[in-house]
């Protein structure tokens, strides 16, 4: 069983994930394309929202895991690519989550 922390951290990469991809791929080009810059006012606020809930809550994870400042910058560095949440999680949260207690 994960920690809540862990859990959180989980969650919070995916949103995040999902909400830079609707951001460059829906949001953007709607507004370069078509003129509508109200896309990219609401999933920039979502998406400046969960970004700054990612970074947050990579700490208590840290610290619980006691992960290395080269493993916390990589999980800070994911939040700046485009599916680096995903790939973050795949590599590093996953296999922490599916350990045995």
């Amino acid at each position: 069983m994960p920690t809540p922390s862990l859990a959180r951290l989980r969650l919070v990469g995916l949103l995040e994930g999902i909400s830079f991809l609707l951001l460059i791929g829906v949001a953007m080009p709607l507004k370069y394309l078509s003129g509508q810059p109200l896309a990219v006012r609401y999933v920039g606020m979502a998406h400046g929202i969960l970004f700054l809930l990612y970074l947050a809550a990579i700490l208590p994870v840290a610290v619980n895991q006691r992960w290395d400042w080269k493993t916390i910058g990589l999980a800070a560095i994911a939040s700046f690519l485009p599916c680096g949440p995903f790939v973050f999680d795949a590599k590093f949260l996953k296999p922490i989550a599916d350990r045995p207690k």
